[in-house]
């Protein structure tokens, strides 16, 4: 039987229709041509604002909302996160410098569907401490997404996170986790990016929700600075981030926010 969009688990985690995925290919697919877009940009003398100012335009431009622009308060249509940031920095008149390794957070609003991807960038050449960085989380994303099937559990994505992280030397932020989405900007799941195998919610098809692991070259613990808004390593070191929307599908899953231009890792091409 079709499933219709008010169908839950008893965890309170929506399962949505096969119409509902064509909403989230096609906001997923926005969000991830915004940060194509962006990609050329990223250059060190610019300032966050500008860039900011770029994908807001972009969005609008494409009959889109930017989901952050007034979220609680919220007066930038992105995140962008430099250096030991780890989310939630807000775009301002910070100019980028040579090495700077950065975030960037996008959510459009398209037709009503969510779509949520970050990625990273370097302004310049990036060094080898931050280019192993990169690396590693972007693994780590990877990883937790091979979980992604009907039957797994939400804890065996955390799981494949933390142990391939982790084995690496580094840490797995815990304030901070991937949630679900669809008509909404955040709902059930969280999403969380280290736990135990067989843990958790079970996997299955129509879920969507985004996975989107933070991880630190130093220890995982974060505050937040008195803007209310922007979260930084407590050790001051560095920070990335990579995230893509995912829903679940009979086979396995789809990632709605795919680079299309196959910009997603600003290293590997």
């Amino acid at each position: 039987m079709e499933r219709t969009t008010s169908d839950r688990t008893p965890e309170g985690i929506k399962l949505h229709s096969r119409q509902d995925f064509d909403g989230m290919r096609a906001a997923g697919r926005l969000a991830a041509e915004v940060l194509d877009m962006i990609a050329e940009h990223v250059v060190p003398g610019v300032t966050t604002e500008r860039l900011d100012d770029l994908i807001h335009e972009y969005i609008v431009a494409h009959d889109a909302v930017p989901a952050t622009l007034g979220y609680r308060g919220y007066t930038k249509s992105s995140c962008i996160s430099i250096n030991h940031v780890v989310c939630h920095g807000i775009p301002g008149a910070r100019v980028l410098k040579p090495g700077d390794i950065l975030n960037i957070d996008v959510t459009t609003i398209l037709d009503g569907w969510f779509g949520d991807t970050s990625r990273m960038y370097v302004a310049g050449a990036p060094n080898r401490k931050s280019e192993r960085l990169i690396d590693i989380t972007h693994e780590s994303l990877m990883r937790g997404i091979a979980e992604v099937r009907p039957g797994a559990t939400f804890g065996d994505i955390g799981h494949a996170i933390q142990r391939y992280a982790e084995g690496e030397r580094c840490g797995v932020v815990r304030d901070f986790c991937g949630h679900g989405l669809g008509r909404v900007f955040h709902d059930a799941p969280n999403v969380l990016h280290y736990g135990r195998p067989g843990t958790g919610a079970v996997l299955r098809p129509g879920m969507f929700f985004t996975i989107e692991p933070m991880v630190n070259l130093g220890r995982p613990e974060t505050k937040i600075l008195s803007d209310g808004w922007t979260a930084v390593t407590r050790d001051k070191s560095l920070s990335a981030q990579f995230e893509h929307s995912i829903g679940v599908t009979e086979e396995g899953c789809e990632i709605f926010t795919l680079s299309p231009a196959g910009r997603f890792h600003p290293t590997q091409g």
